[in-house]
C-alpha cells in the first residue's frame, strides 16, 4: 500500500483510503488464519516509532493528555520524551480527530500496522475467536477497531498490560482487565504470548473439569 506513512505534524499519515484498505488487509488476514483452523488470534507489531503513532490514537479515542499517555518507547532519555510528547501534542492539534471518524482518526494519527491490527481485531470477531491483544500498539488498535464495530470488544483479551502508559489507559476505555502486569514494553506479540497458555487453560478447565454433578457430589453445602 505505501512504503511508510506521512509525518504526522504536518499532513495526515495516511491517505482515508490507504487507512481504509489497510484495516481490510487485517481482516483479510484474521479470515485465512480463522479458514486455516486457528481458535485464537494473537495480535503482535514490529516497529520502530509507532508507539509515537500509537499515543496519539489513544490521545484521540480517549482524551487523554500526550503528557500522561505518551511513553519512552524504546528507553530514550528525558529530552527525547518531551521532544515525542509535543509531537503527538502537534499532530493533534493541527488534525482535530473526531473519534466518531475511527477511520479518519486512523488516517490522521496512526500507521498502516494500527490500521491492519484494527482490522485483525474485527476480522477474529466476525468469525467469533478470539483476539488476544499485545502492547499499547495493540491497544491502541483495538480503540478503533471498537469504535467500528462496540461488539468486537467481547472478543478481545488483553495478554498483558505494558509499561506504556498509554496501553492502561486503552484496556481501561477497552474496559478489558489484564492477564499478566510484568512491566514489559518490548512489543511484537511477546506479552500476548506469554499470556496464551493462561487462557488456553482456563478453556481447559472450563471443558474438562468436572461438575459436582459430573463428579457424583450428592450434598454440594457439605464440608469435606
Amino acid at each position: 500500500m505505501a512504503d511508510g506513512t506521512a509525518d504526522l505534524t504536518v499532513a495526515p499519515a495516511m491517505t482515508r483510503d490507504q487507512a481504509r484498505r489497510a484495516v481490510e488487509v487485517g481482516i483479510a488476514v484474521a479470515a485465512d488464519l480463522v479458514t486455516a483452523g486457528h481458535r485464537c488470534l494473537v495480535t503482535g507489531d514490529m516497529g520502530i516509532a509507532n508507539t509515537t503513532a500509537a499515543a496519539a490514537l489513544v490521545c484521540a479515542f480517549t482524551g487523554a493528555d500526550p503528557a500522561v499517555a505518551t511513553g519512552r518507547g524504546t528507553g530514550i532519555d528525558d529530552a527525547t520524551l518531551a521532544r515525542k510528547t509535543d509531537v503527538v501534542r502537534r499532530a493533534l492539534v493541527r488534525h482535530a480527530p473526531d473519534p466518531s471518524d475511527p477511520i479518519g482518526v486512523l488516517g490522521a494519527v496512526g500507521g498502516l500496522e494500527h490500521a491492519a491490527l484494527a482490522g485483525f481485531v474485527l476480522g477474529g470477531a466476525a468469525a467469533g475467536v478470539p483476539v488476544l491483544l499485545d502492547g499499547v500498539n495493540a491497544g491502541a488498535a483495538a480503540l478503533a477497531a471498537t469504535r467500528l464495530a462496540p461488539e468486537a470488544v467481547g472478543y478481545c483479551l488483553a495478554g498483558h498490560v505494558s509499561a506504556e502508559p498509554g496501553h492502561a489507559r486503552a484496556l481501561a476505555a477497552l474496559g478489558i482487565a489484564p492477564l499478566l502486569d510484568l512491566g514489559m514494553r518490548l512489543g511484537e506479540g511477546t506479552g500476548a504470548l506469554l499470556a496464551l497458555p493462561l487462557v488456553s487453560s482456563a478453556v481447559r478447565a472450563l471443558q474438562d473439569v468436572a461438575t459436582f454433578d459430573a463428579a457424583g457430589v450428592v450434598d454440594k453445602t457439605q464440608e469435606a
